[in-house]
Parts: C-alpha cells; structure tokens; sequence
C-alpha cells in the first residue's frame, strides 16, 4: 500500500478534468460561432426598431451563415460537443422566436403567427425538460416536421424585412406563402412533437443486461 505524496495524487481530481473539458467546449470553434449568433440578436432587433431594414436583413443573413458554418465546422475539425448539441438549436429558437415577436410589434406579421411560433418553442422546451428529468433522455433531434418549419420560419423573416426595401411582386408572393407554411408545418410538428414526447415517455424501460 502506498503512502505519503504518492497516495495524495490518488484518486485522480475528477472534477478539476471536467471543468477543463467544459471550458474546452466553450472554446470550441462551432460553439464560439453560436455565441457570436446570439450576439447578434439585440443589433437585429435594434436595426427594426429603428426602421433600418437593410441593416436588419443583412444582420439576418449573417447569422444565418454562422449557423451553416458551425455545423460545418464542427464536422470538419471533429469538434462535436455536447454543449453545441444543446447551445445550437437554443441559439436558432431564440433567434427566429424573437425576430418573430419583434416584427409582431411593428405590424409586420400578425398575431396568429407569432403566438403559435411561441406556443410550439415553448411547448417543445416544457416536454424536453420533463422527458430529461422523468427519463434522462437527452437526444431531441428535430423531425422532418420541424426542419420544414424551420426552413418557413427562416424564409418568412427573409421576405418580411426584404419587403420593406425591395418589393417586387415575387418577394410579395414568397411572403405570403412562406407564412402560410410556418402557420401549417407549426402546428403539425407540434403535434408530432407532443405525440413522440408521449410516446418515449409511455415506452417501458430498457431491461438491465446482466
């Protein structure tokens, strides 16, 4: 058995790795253009206040680059973290949620739309949070369903605020259409949601292996 400074650095601190390996994440390439989405959320939300459309459309499509490229980065540089897998769709939701909100303030898009956008974000976070603590599941990958909410969501916001500066009847029509869709593929994938929510929380447990 050994004893003095050899049995002190025994067990190994545990703890201090951990911390280590989150912060490493943090760090991380993808994770840091997550970050940068999120902060670029307020200078959106600022541009539509202040009625600078263009600003805000190209505040828009800027974020909509560093999300391409954070997954992209994330393959290439194997950088795949359990922290990007929560703080990425997180950062899209309160991005689209709140360009949503805010364009509902300035008269852009109704009240139906926006309600329902952040009935379903809402909805999806309450069942994700009950199935992680009822269950410990923690893989909420979206469906198809939800992916072609969010391509209508992304699609709508573009055509809202290009409207306010270029407006042929194209752009108009796209608008139009784009709502539509967010309004239809918003409720269905909440629906789907909530019906796999029930259905994983219904399931009986894995058996135990010997």
């Amino acid at each position: 058995m050994g004893t003095g400074e050899g049995a002190a650095a025994w067990p190994p601190q545990r703890p201090k790795i951990t911390k280590l390996r989150k912060r490493a994440e943090l760090w991380a390439a993808p994770n840091q253009l997550t970050l940068l989405r999120l902060c670029i959320i307020p200078f959106i939300v600022l541009a539509i206040f202040d009625q600078s459309y263009r600003t805000a459309f190209g505040l828009f499509i800027f974020a909509g680059i560093t999300d391409g490229l954070d997954g992209s980065l994330a393959r290439v540089l194997k950088q795949r973290t359990v922290l990007g897998q929560y703080l990425d769709p997180m950062a899209d939701k309160l991005l689209l949620s709140t360009l949503f909100l805010v364009l509902h303030h300035q008269g852009l898009i109704g009240r139906l739309v926006t309600v329902l956008v952040f009935a379903r974000d809402l909805g999806i976070v309450l069942v994700g949070a009950i199935l992680y603590a009822s269950v410990g599941m923690k893989d909420f990958r979206p469906s198809l369903f939800g992916k072609a909410n969010t391509l209508a969501q992304i699609v709508a916001l573009l055509t809202v605020l290009l409207s306010m500066f270029y407006a042929p009847p194209f752009v108009l029509l796209v608008r139009y259409w784009s709502l539509v869709a967010t309004v239809v593929f918003t409720v269905v994938s909440g629906f789907h949601y909530a019906w796999l929510g029930t259905r994983r929380f219904s399931a009986p447990p894995a058996p135990v292996g010997e």
